[in-house]
């Protein structure tokens, strides 16, 4: 790089192409804090991860049609449709689009509702709930934390220890059964 006259400082030419190729560079995605389990259940404890960015393009190919419309676009699938709202198998749900750990079948409950229900999730490192839209609401949507995909909604209407219903959709899922 050129130099200005004065010792250390870029010359004009200089700054502006730093700033233009600083600009023009792929960003690096944010890296996110989740904890990782086995397929056997077990926390293996803390990593940071890049956090998982694609192109709509890429996700498009990556899942059904489906998972699609609910993952990335936030839709919710009809009530009694989904793989999963009925099974009763000992497992680990993963985020269909990131394979992040997000529920264990040890904390799934029968709601009545047509989607599977959690009253807890495996960590709460590997979901965001964002605030419920407005006071009327008492849901806030659950999103994997990895990859930002849709999960569902959270309600406060599950059954104790907490409390909470995960409301969540089949096809934002992928069910592994204990190893």
């Amino acid at each position: 790089m050129q130099r200005d006259r004065t010792e250390g400082q870029l010359s004009r030419r200089s700054f502006l192409a730093l700033a233009v190729l600083a600009w023009v560079q792929p960003r690096r995605s944010e890296d996110v804090e989740i904890v990782q389990f086995s397929d056997a259940g077990v926390r293996l404890g803390k990593v940071r991860l890049a956090k998982v960015v694609k192109s709509d393009q890429e996700w498009r190919s990556q899942l059904s049609p489906l998972s699609y419309e609910i993952t990335r676009l936030g839709g919710t699938e009809r009530p009694f449709s989904g793989a999963y709202w009925n099974l009763h198998e000992d497992g680990l749900y993963r985020c269909i689009c990131c394979d992040t750990a997000l529920f264990s079948s040890r904390h799934k409950f029968d709601s009545g509702t047509g989607w599977p229900s959690f009253w807890e999730v495996v960590a709460k490192e590997n979901v965001i709930r964002p605030p419920a839209r407005d006071r009327l609401h008492l849901e806030s949507e659950v999103r994997c934390r990895r990859c930002e995909a849709h999960l569902g909604d959270l309600f406060h209407d599950g059954p104790q220890p907490t409390g909470l219903r995960y409301c969540i959709d089949s096809v934002a899922l992928r069910f592994v059964k204990f190893a």
